[in-house]
């Protein structure tokens, strides 16, 4: 009852949108309405089917284990590359072969699917024993889908790298109809972007991506769910009252996200040591086209340059600049569709990425250097409000 009186708080609050500029947000709520993820019709649908249920699975005791989860993202990997060759194919022109192919990528659908539950119960059981074992609380329970989550609308001024914007917009959108939102969003005089995201946390259960690697999904399962923890501590009550426009502040959220990350991050290599580690580094990172490119120097060097256009009140020459830099990143290996203020407002919230500058990821790094344990570190930062906490800490 506690959790779900949290939950329904959380919603109305989300729901409560922004009020602090109520003709912007009617003029882009009018253009995304469309196209918008209901969170809490969601809630509704899943609610009924019991909430938490395959985090009591796990503790009872479920018919899988590691040789089930192993086998899951095994398919994940041929379903990808039939995929591609199936649009390979399609983009030829030629038909030959495709029914053969479409019938084997069907029946591998069907295999991913029937094993789902058995992985997400599994994975839930491993992630909450290692949770355990660290002595972090294991409230909110943890549960999660695997499923494709809703894109994400990210909104910035153009004149600054901030998120003053962050919309859900359903799974299924076209990239046409993608641009369409974004073109019609930037004609609001700000910058926009309509990304596919890896996790979603602001639903229970959460979504975690369906169709990532084994070591992506158990970190972004962990992450979600610290997100969920957060919210009952003062860290992540005072992002949601950023989230929902009540109280905007970009340091808490850059400190809320760079913390779920960096725990994640440490609880996943844990969970990924101890039951699948192979002499290999996983994860879902593009490996740089050349040997001596260097993808994250790349990216700070083009924030850097960013701000200084912007500083300038140069946006149009920044503006330039990125696409510029884009094209370059594309000739590397790197499929970026679009490189704007709103792409680095969204990853610049990750203060341990290589697109952020802000200093708060050095500093969490530096507390996290100082703290005994991950929970020592947990606990002090989930305790924070404001950034001063974090240099306070550090003293």
């Amino acid at each position: 009852m506690r959790l779900a009186t949290a939950v329904c708080l959380f919603f109305c609050l989300f729901s409560a949108g922004c009020a602090s500029d109520s003709n912007f947000d009617y003029r882009l709520d009018s253009i995304v309405k469309p196209y918008s993820f209901s969170i809490m019709g969601w809630e509704l649908e899943n609610i009924s089917g019991g909430i938490g249920q395959s985090s009591q699975d796990s503790e009872v005791g479920v018919t899988g284990g590691p040789e089930q989860v192993e086998q899951y993202f095994s398919l994940v990997e041929q379903i990808k590359a039939l995929e591609a060759e199936i649009r390979a194919i399609t983009d030829s022109g030629e038909e030959d072969g495709l029914a053969s192919l479409e019938a084997e990528l069907g029946g591998l659908e069907r295999q991913k699917a029937a094993l789902r539950g058995v992985v997400e119960a599994v994975l839930a059981g491993q992630i909450r024993e290692v949770l355990s074992g660290q002595g972090i609380s294991k409230f909110p329970p943890l549960d999660f889908k695997l499923d494709k989550p809703p894109r994400l609308l990210v909104v910035s001024p153009r004149d600054r790298i901030e998120s003053i914007r962050e919309i859900c917009l359903h799974q299924e959108l076209s990239l046409e109809e993608i641009e369409e939102i974004e073109a019609r969003v930037d004609e609001l005089g700000v910058s926009s972007l309509v990304l596919e995201i890896g996790g979603l946390g602001a639903t229970y259960p959460s979504f975690v991506a369906d169709d990532a690697s084994l070591r992506f999904t158990v970190d972004t399962v962990a992450e979600e769910w610290l997100h969920q923890y957060l919210v009952f501590r003062p860290l992540g009550f005072r992002y949601l009252l950023d989230l929902t426009g009540i109280s905007r502040d970009y340091e808490i959220a850059t400190m809320n996200e760079t913390v779920a990350s960096m725990v994640s991050k440490e609880i996943g290599a844990i969970v990924y040591e101890k039951y699948y580690f192979q002499d290999e580094t996983g994860g879902d990172s593009q490996p740089p086209a050349g040997p001596e490119f260097d993808f994250n120097r790349e990216m700070r060097e083009i924030r850097r340059a960013v701000d200084r256009y912007l500083v300038r009140g140069e946006v149009e020459e920044a503006e330039e600049f990125m696409e510029l830099k884009r094209e370059y990143l594309v000739s590397e290996g790197y499929r970026i569709r679009k490189l704007n203020q709103a792409y680095f407002a969204f990853h610049g919230t990750y203060a341990d990425s290589p697109t952020s500058v802000s200093p708060i990821g050095l500093e969490m790094k530096e507390l996290r250097s100082r703290r005994a344990s991950l929970k020592d570190f947990l606990d002090v930062a989930a305790g924070m409000t404001c950034r001063q906490d974090l240099i306070a800490s550090l003293e």
